[in-house]
């Protein structure tokens, strides 16, 4: 190795352990402010912090107070700095309308509390040390990720956010919607994922609708701080209306099993009328959804937002896959007879870590034909199912599991190759069914099957004596979720019933 090279490593090496330091020094100092305030504040006031970082530079006023400003406040044991930080984020925080109609969400910042100094000089001064803030910034979501998890308001693991939108396979120039998007974690990635295959910044349009102001002004600094252009909409349920425009790609990580997802103005809407009903959501043409049956609700949302060679990726609980429940099974019915679905994919347990409840992750596409730019194989009236439930490694030093970049690469081939999609000019692979990992289904032999969706039937793992009592008992333990799933359906129903009298 030449001298030049020796250096070149060694500076890798030294700016590695670097980043690695200061990743330890933030969290320590975040924990610190944790025990001041509650964790899931003091995780946002850090990524405050570095929004500040990247964007209180420009001052279009005298007296306007800046990063480099900021910066050079002392570390005094009075009020001084908290009150410093308070004033620059009150002054830089997006606000909920990006034309600044809800200028008071800027006030969801939490207030740095006394005692607070030592910490936030010490977080000032190593944000503004370094110029690496995108892990500082990953870390910091996913502390917020695990701080918020207990209510279910997760941000996607970045191995499943690869899978997702590797499964949507976005192009340059499309309009990428995530009507759930949190941290905006789907859309980043989508992002990342386009700007390295056309080495450019991308054209796309991303769009993000979240309900929580508190997550829609973090999703804003995300695209901030990674100076990516993105529109987030104004805090709200997108369940509410329609899409207004189509959209090229969706992505959602889904909430599972909402209660109540509708105000009863809309689903009873045509209910009480004589004559045939007529449906007023061009979402559900044939019949709304209950109010207890949010999971359907979402899949026709998304479906009816699609372009006409659209794509959709989206995380959904297992019940909804092989539901018996009536109107689930009509649901799955009408995605096949328009032939919507394209694959579902069976996801390991305890993937996520703030439930153990199993998930699949459906793919829908409106246009299966093989054409230019596109697979060479024409895969109308199919389905492929995967059965990923052991495509999963272990997360050193705990319990808890992950897909893995070499699961999540391995379900992709194994899509891409279904598909007929090859890169750089080669030569497309021929697919084969693999016992207990995937097959290629018609819709008939599903629609012979009660048009179950769940690829555990279909790609069945070969029966030896260990694996079979193990797959006796999944399946034993899909039953009761099934019978549970039912049981909460009865009971929304019947409340439904109650309310009428």
């Amino acid at each position: 190795m030449s001298d030049i090279g020796a250096l070149g490593g060694r500076v890798q090496l030294e700016d590695a352990s670097s980043l690695d330091e200061m990743l330890v020094k933030v969290r320590r100092h975040r924990m610190h402010l944790s025990r001041l305030m509650n964790a899931h504040d003091s995780t946002r006031l850090v990524l405050g912090l570095l929004y500040l970082s990247r964007t209180a530079h420009s001052s279009p006023g005298t007296g306007v107070p800046t990063w480099s400003w900021l910066l050079g406040q002392p570390a005094g044991r009075g009020s001084g700095i908290r009150a410093a930080v308070s004033k620059c984020l009150s002054h830089w925080l997006p606000a909920a309308d990006e034309q600044g109609a809800d200028a008071g969400t800027r006030s969801l910042m939490p207030v740095p509390p006394p005692g607070s100094e030592g910490s936030l000089h010490a977080l000032v001064q190593a944000i503004g040390s370094t110029q690496r803030v995108g892990s500082l910034l990953d870390q910091c979501l996913r502390d917020l990720s695990a701080d918020q998890a207990d209510g279910s308001h997760y941000f996607t693991p970045g191995d499943m956010a690869r899978l997702m939108v590797g499964a949507a396979v976005p192009r340059d120039g499309h309009r990428v919607l995530d009507p759930v998007c949190g941290s905006g974690g789907l859309l980043v990635e989508s992002h990342r994922y386009v700007r390295e295959r056309v080495e450019l910044n991308p054209t796309m349009s991303l769009q993000g609708k979240e309900q929580h102001a508190h997550t829609s002004q973090v999703a804003r600094m995300n695209f901030a701080v990674r100076g990516i252009t993105a529109h987030v909409f104004p805090p709200g349920d997108s369940l509410a209306e329609p899409e207004p425009e189509s959209h090229d790609i969706i992505l959602a990580n889904l909430p599972f099993n909402q209660r109540g997802w509708a105000p009863e103005d809309k689903t009873e809407q045509g209910a009480h009328r004589s004559g045939p009903s007529v449906p007023v959501d061009p979402r559900w043409p044939e019949e709304p959804p209950s109010r207890g049956a949010a999971n359907s609700a979402w899949i026709q949302h998304i479906a009816h937002a699609l372009a006409p060679a659209g794509r959709a990726v989206f995380l959904m609980a297992d019940s909804t896959a092989n539901s018996r429940q009536p109107v689930t099974r009509r649901l799955r019915e009408r995605l096949l007879r328009d032939d919507l679905v394209e694959c579902v994919i069976a996801l390991p347990p305890r993937v996520f870590g703030h439930t153990k409840a199993p998930a699949c992750l459906w793919v829908l596409n409106r246009d299966k034909n093989a054409r230019p730019g596109w697979g060479v194989l024409d895969r109308r009236q199919r389905v492929l199912f995967v059965n990923a439930r052991r495509a999963f490694e272990s997360v050193p030093g705990s319990r808890a599991r992950r897909l893995g970049d070499k699961n999540t690469a391995l379900i992709l081939t194994t899509l891409a190759v279904w598909r007929g999609l090859s890169e750089n000019g080669a030569a497309v692979a021929p697919y084969n069914d693999a016992a207990g990992w995937s097959r290629s289904c018609s819709t008939e032999e599903i629609a012979d099957r009660g048009y179950s969706l769940m690829p555990t039937s279909y790609a069945v793992e070969p029966p030896i004596p260990e694996r079979d009592t193990r797959s006796r008992v999944e399946k034993l333990k899909l039953e009761l979720a099934d019978q549970f799933d039912q049981m909460r359906g009865l009971e929304l129903r019947l409340m439904d019933v109650l309310e009428e009298i």
